[in-house]
């Protein structure tokens, strides 16, 4: 059975041999001017964090006005989307666009809206693309807008899982939020304010979970987090570094709730979520709801055209895929990682920016018959809540080795850990670190140098890194 992308794809090209067959017709349509077709060199499909410095880069290598265009279904220009579970929500002292457009994140230009204007990049923004045709290379928008290019950057990003997906019930109420674009943060704010000091449930205890578990305690709110798992973070975190964040919420007053899930939602008569069903029988009042637990790669306006992978869309080192023209970059693709000789997806907002400079170098390279070195990327994730910063570079594998003081209640706290596979240390993860310190734990996840002793690397800690 045929799905509904793949049959809109059939009639796309259909409408399109038919407009090209009798063209004098169509261009005396009233529909002609509105759905004129327009065309590019390069396209950049989606308007997050990828887009941004795909842009940066291409101005760099140089674009005459009008070659590239970025199609974005936001309203906005390209913005550093980790803002959104951090400053933006802040109480006090909060950040706002203008400030947070690309390229501020990584210590860039800000690139404001004027700026693409004055690089002759196309700017298109609130316009969805609901059909690509990678063959013909050419996409159209929900509003029927036609979009031809020669060369394709995929740079859809990911999207939110929603409790609505596993058939949850009462998840459509009122109020409970999935933070993930701009829209979705105001909307969040707004309800902050008319639910001041109220009570907040957090269903999840990722990333976004954490640190939205700290942005509402921080609005007043009284704040309960619900996860599945044993401790916080299991995908990155080691039962030791999760207590100390687990005990370091609890002196904030934030209830720690392991071990069980959201099964469903009560709302009020005017539709607003009020109670929180646990599977464990608890039930826990709530006046905002905010979830985090996962995301999708945005592949499906390309299933069946290109080659997939691990959840995404597969590349080389260069991001180009299967389909001659077209890179993939960001969440979407999967890339290999030379690193570890394995292919591998990564989510996170240093991939992105990396991701989408390197696509945009092999690019021109490729016209300019030049050679570049392949993408050598060292993973590196990082989170700020409360007063607390850390960072992780390399492969959370093997043994785990723990230093430095991660007493919740120290009143500055510094420890870490470092990953030992093979004889080697792979990764390290720090608390409080300043910035020599960070590039100390990254350089030593990135030599891998032997290891002699666990014990020493225990007693002398962050020592070791920056002796290096």
């Amino acid at each position: 059975m045929q799905s509904i992308r793949g049959i809109a794809r059939q009639l796309f090209s259909l409408f399109r041999s038919v407009c090209n067959r009798f063209p004098r017709c169509f261009d005396q349509s009233p529909l002609a001017s509105r759905n004129a077709e327009k065309s590019f060199k390069y396209v950049v499909v989606g308007g997050g964090v990828a887009a941004g410095y795909a842009a940066r880069e291409f101005a760099k290598q140089g674009i005459k006005p009008g070659e590239l265009a970025i199609i974005s279904k936001e309203a906005v220009a390209p913005y550093e989307r980790p803002a959104l579970s951090k400053a933006y929500l802040f109480p006090e002292g909060f950040a706002r666009l203008p400030g947070f457009h690309c390229c501020v994140g990584s210590g860039g230009e800000r690139l404001l809206p004027e700026w693409y204007k004055e690089k002759g990049i196309e700017l298109i923004l609130s316009t969805e693309i609901v059909t690509a045709d990678l063959a013909a290379k050419t996409l159209l928008s929900a509003a029927g807008q036609i979009f031809k290019y020669h060369v394709l950057i995929i740079a859809t990003g990911s999207t939110v899982v929603r409790l609505t997906d596993f058939g949850v019930q009462g998840a459509d109420a009122k109020n409970i939020f999935y933070l993930r674009e701009i829209d979705d943060a105001n909307k969040l704010i707004e309800v902050i304010k008319a639910k001041k000091n109220g009570k907040c449930v957090v269903v999840g205890g990722g990333y976004i979970g954490l640190e939205l578990g700290a942005v509402m305690r921080m609005n007043n709110f009284d704040v309960s987090m619900v996860y599945p798992g044993p401790w916080c973070m299991p995908r990155l975190f080691t039962a030791d570094i999760a207590s100390f964040y687990e005990g370091y919420y609890a002196n904030k007053r934030i209830k720690i709730i392991k071990g069980t899930v959201a099964v469903g939602f009560t709302a009020d008569a005017n539709g607003e979520v009020k109670d929180v069903k646990l599977k464990d029988g608890r039930v826990l009042e709530a006046d905002i709801v905010v979830v985090g637990v996962g995301g999708r790669a945005l592949t499906t306006l390309f299933k069946g055209q290109v080659e997939e992978e691990k959840g995404g869309i597969k590349t080389d080192g260069f991001f180009k895929t299967s389909v001659p023209d077209v890179h993939a970059v960001g969440d979407v693709a999967t890339f290999p990682l030379k690193l570890y000789g394995e292919m591998r997806r990564v989510e996170h907002v240093d991939h992105a920016r990396k991701s989408a400079e390197q696509a945009v170098k092999a690019i021109k390279a490729s016209e300019d018959g030049k050679p570049i070195d392949e993408y050598d990327y060292l993973p590196y994730f990082y989170s700020r809540s409360f007063d607390l910063s850390w960072q992780f570079y390399g492969d959370n594998v093997g043994d785990t080795v723990l230093f430095g003081d991660n007493n919740p209640t120290s009143p500055k706290p510094k420890f870490g850990s470092y990953w030992i596979k093979d004889g080697k240390v792979v990764g390290a993860f720090l608390e409080g670190g300043n910035p020599e310190e960070n590039k100390a734990i990254a350089k030593i996840a990135k030599l891998q140098p032997p290891v002699e002793s666990l014990e020493q690397l225990k007693n002398e800690g962050l020592t070791i890194a920056c002796k290096i």
